[in-house]
């Protein structure tokens, strides 16, 4: 892949020519395994916003269908090379190859969302009765910077609807998965993309500090943690004119009324909780569950906690692999540990052995906390990105909203109960921005928009409204030449 050159600029890839730094790199399945370290340079930062300001009004002018049509085209290379992403996904992430072939198949279902239903919420709209348009120009140049967790499926969903409002695109991908945004650079050149419309620039959080806080950058479209998503938003208080969209963590509740069907609960709030390692934005973190059924709620659910397969990710049968990092395996146990003193452990956690490999694999954890309202800095309000469970036990309807809401996070929540009307008394009273019924809190639809409240984010540069985040509205007011104006303007020669 064009001499395995990380970054890809106006066109091209290329290797840094003189490297500021460079970043190991491992497999976090498999240490043993020698992957190259990825160079990086500021320069790089500097040349791809450079290429993309001067492609930027070519590409505009070329038109929605122009632009719908290299779309396509990329959707094609995507499904072509669809085996050869999921092994990098699979390789760079430590995800399952299951999951990985899911997220690779995403990438091409997001063709048609985004050329779809995604699309009509920035088509021009005639109001008639004026006679006027509500139009959607493009923002300029957009930085799409990623996260590691769904290094495929969340900056694609960023990258696509900027393309197709007209939009050029800098992408700063996690420094842990350089290998995935190299092939969504490599299918959109064979999809014939023009040089400088798309550009990738790799390294660590400064490189991303850098992208973000460029003079010609006119939006940014971030996925990550809301530590980081708070030094964006400070580095931009003199850019009132950038779009800043987040998209942040959550520390996500399931909530379990006392007549939800319980074997289909304690199945769904242990895939919420457990699936991919617990690396996902909209994992379950939180159970709370009524009294009656707390108990053999948590029975089951420890029992499919210990009945999870951790293995390495090209095992068929892994349902769990590693963590991405050392880093991220010591802050999961850091807090795990402070937590035994204000929880009482089901299912411990802990290091998982998979025989023949080192890596940064993990056991399910599952804890009570000693009452609903038990706070504690660093567990309870910290996402902890991570396989672990926390269960809150509570009396009625009304607590259990309360104790859901006692987070700073806002992004997903599920609710388990036979009764519909249950189930709206307490999504009504829910800040969250995504709340499913008796279904699991780890996962969304492209056809819904996507995003939380809270340090959970702000805009929705995910999901179906992601292409209102790359775009402005431009409203026209139309009268043909010559027309009559106003009746009068008091003073105004007549």
């Amino acid at each position: 892949m064009h001499d395995n050159a990380w970054d890809y600029i106006d066109g091209r890839f290329l290797h840094p020519p003189v490297p500021d730094g460079e970043v190991a790199q491992q497999d976090p399945s498999d240490l043993d395994l020698e992957r190259p370290p990825l160079p990086y340079a500021h320069a790089h930062v500097e040349a791809a916003v450079t290429a993309a300001r001067a492609a930027q009004p070519g590409f505009a002018r070329l038109g929605h269908d122009a632009r719908a049509e290299l779309l396509t085209r990329y959707k094609a290379e995507v499904k072509a090379h669809r085996d050869a992403i999921a092994q990098t996904i699979s390789q760079e992430v430590g995800k399952p190859l299951w999951e990985a072939r899911t997220e690779a198949d995403a990438l091409a279902t997001k063709v048609d969302l985004c050329l779809g239903p995604g699309a009509a919420f920035t088509a021009t709209e005639d109001i008639p009765s004026l006679p006027g348009q509500i139009r959607h120009r493009p923002l300029g140049v957009v930085a799409v910077v990623g996260p590691f967790n769904f290094p495929g499926h969340l900056p694609n969903g960023q990258i696509l609807p900027a393309l197709l409002a007209g939009n050029t695109v800098v992408h700063k991908p996690s420094e842990r998965t350089p290998g995935t945004a190299r092939w969504i650079a490599v299918c959109l050149e064979r999809a014939g993309l023009p040089k400088g419309v798309f550009n990738v620039v790799q390294g660590p959080g400064p490189i991303g500090s850098a992208l973000c806080a460029h003079r010609d950058v006119d939006g940014v479209l971030f996925t990550g943690s809301a530590r980081v998503g708070r030094v964006l938003v400070a580095g931009n208080l003199d850019r009132l004119d950038r779009l800043i969209a987040l998209e942040l963590g959550g520390k996500n509740a399931s909530i379990a009324l006392q007549d939800c069907h319980l074997e289909a609960t304690a199945r769904a709030v242990a895939f919420s909780a457990y699936v991919t390692a617990g690396q996902r934005c909209t994992a379950t973190s939180r159970l709370i569950v009524q009294r009656a059924i707390a108990e053999p709620l948590c029975e089951r659910i420890a029992e499919l906690a210990q009945g999870l397969r951790i293995g390495h990710p090209a095992q068929p049968d892994t349902f769990m692999g590693p963590l991405i990092s050392e880093q991220a395996r010591t802050h999961l146990w850091k807090a795990q540990a402070a937590a035994r003193s204000e929880y009482e452990e089901r299912v411990a956690g802990g290091q998982a052995q998979v025989p023949g490999r080192r890596g940064y694999y993990v056991k399910p954890a599952l804890r009570v906390a000693r009452t609903a309202h038990t706070h504690l800095a660093g567990y309870s309000d910290e996402e902890l990105f991570g396989p672990d469970l926390a269960v809150y036990v509570v009396d009625d309807l009304d607590e259990a909203v309360a104790v859901a809401n006692a987070s700073r996070f806002g992004l997903a929540a599920s609710i388990f109960t036979n009764e519909r009307s249950a189930f709206e008394h307490v999504a009504e009273g829910l800040r969250v921005g995504l709340v499913s019924w008796n279904r699991p809190s780890a996962g969304a639809s492209g056809r819904l928009p996507f995003g939380g409240v809270g340090e959970s984010g702000n805009l929705r540069a995910a999901g179906i409204h992601a292409g209102l985040c790359c775009t402005f509205p431009l409203s026209v007011l139309l009268e043909p030449a010559g027309g009559p104006g106003p009746a009068s303007w008091p003073g105004f020669p007549a």
